[in-house]
């Protein structure tokens, strides 16, 4: 019987997926214990490290959870998130959520989940990512009674592939800033003769170009000054490694929601 963790993949026929089962089969910690995907992908049968680029790992692609399983790291699509979410659950399964934009429902139970097993979810796995979330919350703090006002935009780029908008890490840098400096409006883009900025919003810009795998701006906009705090992304590795840290951190936590604060001692 192997000591290693055992580690499903859901979501392992995407570009996430590959870089997954690249760094998790190269972890002395980890056993890929299962490639999962849905029912309809067309590689299905497969060796999934072959798929990925890596010689044979000796485990297919399959749309079936195996049973010895110790971590699930889902990175998938919100309606195969779900799936992921009810299947965890039945089995009471630690589970790292890296899919966003979920699905209210999924949301909600993944919250309720969290009370009986132990959950990571978070918007971005990346570790300059959230570090960057860090410096935002105490420019927000040390903002929120600047005498001029501040203005805050967030600027985010990501591939043509992303379906949602905006990216869920933007989202939760929004979350984060607009809980400490009290603002209770968003906006998203701006078209036309809107009027001046209000003081109590944050604005939203989603850009998608290319193969970018994620670039985020966070502006604070003074009078004579501005600050911009930027973290970007040069390749899918960032999250990949972050999602497997949060994956061996929850092997034996008790049950809780986590965020990937908890996981780097934020």
């Amino acid at each position: 019987m192997s000591n290693k963790i055992q580690l499903v993949i859901h979501g392992a026929g995407g570009r996430m997926g590959h870089r997954l089962l690249a760094l998790g089969s190269q972890d002395d910690e980890f056993e890929i214990a299962g490639a999962v995907e849905s029912s309809q992908h067309p590689r299905l049968g497969e060796d999934a490290g072959v798929l990925a680029g890596l010689d044979s790992i000796q485990t297919p692609l399959t749309c079936e959870f195996p049973s010895n399983t110790d971590v699930i790291i889902d990175f998938s699509n919100p309606e195969g998130a779900d799936r992921a979410v009810t299947y965890a659950i039945a089995h009471q399964i630690p589970l790292v959520m890296a899919t966003t934009g979920l699905l209210e429902d999924t949301a909600k139970a993944l919250r309720k989940a969290s009370e009986v097993q132990p959950i990571c979810w978070a918007p971005n796995m990346s570790l300059a990512v959230n570090l960057t979330m860090k410096l935002a919350e105490v420019c927000a703090g040390a903002l929120q009674n600047h005498p001029t006002g501040a203005d805050v935009e967030i600027i985010e780029r990501h591939h043509r592939y992303k379906e949602d908008s905006p990216s869920g890490t933007a989202l939760k840098f929004g979350e984060l800033i607009a809980d400490k400096m009290k603002l209770e409006k968003a906006s998203h883009g701006r078209h036309g003769l809107v009027g001046a900025k209000g003081q109590d919003e944050v604005g939203y810009h989603a850009v998608r170009v290319g193969d970018n795998p994620g670039e985020h701006t966070i502006v604070f906009g003074l009078l004579g000054e501005t600050i911009e705090l930027k973290v970007a992304a040069s390749n899918r590795d960032c999250y990949a490694q972050g999602a497997l840290m949060a994956a061996k951190f929850l092997v034996g936590k008790a049950p809780g929601l986590y965020s990937m604060y908890d996981v780097l001692g934020l």
